[in-house]
């Protein structure tokens, strides 16, 4: 019975294995079968993915290729119109160029014309001196004659007081034939000349403004009026020795007026004056941070100021230097004539002038540009506007024409070219204009430039500004090199200097400022 039951539980033991071996290994294939279809769902998906991948880099490709193929025509549409442009630019200077020829080649065949027209007259002239010739040699014969049998004298003695008599009469005709051809010359030089002035005058009409010593500035607001004069007038002071000139506030509404005779200066603290208006900020320390700034703008500008116009003139080979010089010349002025518009109108002037006499047209009009560089200068350095550009033109290797045309102007030297005698020309017509020039202002400007440098000619004077319209002279000296008693000693002098040494009306007033200032820094 136990044997049974142990041989009946070995068969449902072993039933029951070989049914959940069965069932595990069809649950394996069925689990096997899903990861199969999973995995061939992945791979289609992989698949599906590397050929949208595919597709897409293609047609980026193709893009790339559309772009890169639309550039390349574009630049090359680019290349033949520029190839286009230059071809035409080409053209148009070939075209000027025959132009230009055409029009010498014209006035070669007119001067040939001409030429033969006087070979000619020339000729004709030539044959009928032969036939006069032969009359007088006849007619000497005949009167030879004729005096021989009248006055019983030989041959020889008739002939000479027939020669006597010949020269006398020859000399008084000479004399009367001379004198026509002078006045003819004269005539016709003046002719010549007036035409060629009337064309230079007729082709450049120059502008002219008189410059003066204030300038305006508006203001937003009268509250202003009190910035700029300060808490018991620091601000003022201030601008006025930093600036160096003469800020007038009275009762105009809305403007304060600058006044000063160096344009240079005033130009500068007029813009300086303009930047703190607009910033709001008008303390001393600002307003010397401020001059400074627009101090740079101003040496910038004037530099390229000088490029342009040498630029627009057509000249090159102008020196850097001089070309700042020619920008400075905007801030001086001339009995009232600006100097560089006056520069300007002589350059031009003389290079219709030069042109018109044959001369080099752009030597002409570099000469004249340069005839009053050393106006530049007469305000720092002493000695005349001739001698100082002497200097500046031997200095920086300019043409011997400019040279001779800086010094020829005012008869320094003689002049030694067409384009010399153009300058001179041109000087001359355009400070001689109705209008142009007021004596009473170049005075004034010279006794205040005086005035300026028997002031700098001291030691230990930093600045030396006149203001109040040239009847006070503001001084600044070096704390450190000038104590308080030698101020009013320096007062004194430079006061007697100006006094036998500068012609002015009234009194003027000797200021000398000696100031210390301390500075640090708060870390």
């Amino acid at each position: 019975m136990i044997t049974w039951m142990f041989v009946s539980s070995a068969l449902s033991a072993l039933v029951a294995g070989g049914g959940s071996y069965l069932f595990s290994r069809k649950l394996l294939a069925a689990n096997s079968k899903t990861l199969l279809e999973q995995y061939k769902a992945k791979a289609k998906a992989i698949e599906y993915e590397a050929n949208k991948l595919l597709q897409e880099s293609k047609i980026k490709a193709k893009e790339i290729e559309l772009e890169s193929k639309r550039r390349s025509e574009k630049e090359s549409v680019r290349i033949t119109k520029e190839h286009e442009n230059n071809l035409l630019e080409l053209e148009k200077i070939k075209i000027k160029e025959n132009q230009k020829l055409e029009r010498e080649y014209y006035k070669l065949e007119q001067e040939k014309n001409l030429f033969n027209k006087d070979r000619n007259i020339f000729n004709e002239e030539q044959e009928a001196l032969k036939v006069l010739k032969s009359k007088y040699q006849s007619m000497l014969q005949e009167l030879t004659r004729l005096l021989c049998s009248i006055t019983h004298l030989s041959k020889e003695e008739a002939r000479e007081l027939l020669f006597e008599k010949i020269k006398e009469e020859a000399k008084i005709d000479a004399a009367k034939l001379i004198r026509k051809y002078e006045e003819d010359a004269k005539e016709e030089a003046k002719a010549k000349a007036n035409y060629i002035l009337a064309q230079a005058t007729t082709r450049f009409a120059g502008e002219f403004a008189a410059e003066r010593l204030t300038q305006i500035i508006a203001l937003p607001s009268d509250d202003f009026k009190a910035k700029i004069i300060g808490k018991e007038g620091r601000n003022i002071k201030a601008l006025e020795m930093t600036c160096g000139v003469d800020i007038i506030i009275d009762d105009s509404p809305g403007i304060i007026t600058i006044s000063s005779h160096n344009l240079y200066r005033r130009s500068i603290a007029a813009k300086a004056i303009q930047n703190l208006i607009e910033d709001g900020r008008i303390q001393p320390a600002r307003i010397e941070e401020v001059y400074q700034k627009c101090l740079e703008e101003f040496e910038n500008s004037i530099l390229e100021e000088g490029e342009r116009i040498t630029l627009d003139l057509g000249l090159n080979g102008i020196h850097t230097e001089i070309k700042k010089l020619i920008g400075r010349l905007r801030y001086r002025a001339s009995y009232g004539q600006n100097a560089l518009e006056h520069s300007l109108e002589v350059a031009n002037l003389a290079g219709i002038i030069a042109g018109e006499l044959g001369g080099d047209c752009l030597l002409a009009i570099r000469a004249g540009l340069l005839h009053d560089i050393g106006k530049a200068r007469t305000h720092e350095y002493k000695g005349t506007h001739v001698e100082l550009g002497a200097e500046i033109a031997k200095r920086y290797n300019e043409h011997p024409a400019v040279l001779n045309a800086i010094l020829a102007h005012h008869g320094n030297e003689e002049a030694k070219s067409i384009e010399v005698f153009a300058v001179c020309a041109a000087d001359t017509i355009s400070a001689a204009r109705p209008g142009a020039r007021r004596e009473v202002l170049e005075s004034y400007l010279r006794r205040v430039s005086e005035m300026e440098q028997i002031a700098l000619s001291k030691m230990g004077v930093l600045h030396a500004y006149a203001i109040n319209t040239g009847r006070e002279i503001r001084v600044i000296v070096k704390s450190e090199d000038i104590n308080d008693e030698e101020s009013y000693l320096l007062a004194r002098e430079i006061a007697k200097e100006i006094q036998s040494q500068v012609q002015y009306p009234g009194e003027v007033k000797v200021n000398v400022i000696r100031e210390t200032r301390a500075c640090a820094i708060a870390g």
